[in-house]
């Protein structure tokens, strides 16, 4: 006996806007840190960015937290469908700290946007590898690449992934709702 999973057509659109974005927590105090506050909290204004382009041009900041400068003004970046600026500012980040997941996972996301569904899989599976402060939000991302592919089962896997790493999470929940499972014989 088989299952067979089945999820409703998922259009690329509705795909990226339920895209999940993984911001970088930046502490010391200073600009960097409010860049990271306004990312954490879901700010994409140009205000919001100004703050991390300045914490980038003018804080002394370790590896790490310029590089989550980067990803986190990437954040703001990509939730306004700025995709390529975004990537620009990802690819910043993981070349400054490659080991950093979040890089890879918002990278990935941004591909997602662009519909590139295979080239978003090679750098959701490398964050999921490195490991990232809210894997379940890479796992909602990578079922959403999935389902990009048309491939229902592995969505529907990733989607259960991200509802095991984050019960209360409604996202994935709500994806999980247009999937049909049924027994093959």
């Amino acid at each position: 006996m088989k299952w067979l999973i089945v999820g409703a057509a998922l259009t690329a659109t509705l795909a990226f806007a339920n895209a999940a974005n993984a911001a970088v927590t930046v502490i010391g105090g200073g600009l960097a840190e409010a860049c990271s506050n306004a990312a954490i909290t879901g700010k994409s204004d140009r205000k919001f960015e100004a703050v991390c382009t300045k914490a980038l041009d003018e804080e002394a900041l370790t590896t790490r937290d310029r590089a989550g400068t980067y990803i986190n003004r990437g954040v703001m970046k990509l939730r306004r469908a700025s995709y390529d600026a975004a990537v620009l500012d990802f690819n910043q980040a993981v070349r400054l700290k490659p080991e950093m997941g979040e890089g890879y996972v918002n990278r990935g996301a941004a591909a997602i946007g662009m519909h590139r569904y295979p080239e978003s899989l090679v750098d959701l599976n490398k964050g999921i590898e490195l490991g990232v402060d809210e894997p379940a939000k890479a796992y909602y991302n990578r079922a959403l690449a999935y389902e990009g592919l048309e491939d229902a089962k592995a969505a529907y896997f990733d989607y259960q992934k991200a509802i095991e790493l984050s019960p209360d999470w409604a996202a994935p929940k709500e994806q999980l709702v247009r999937f049909k499972v049924s027994r093959k014989e």
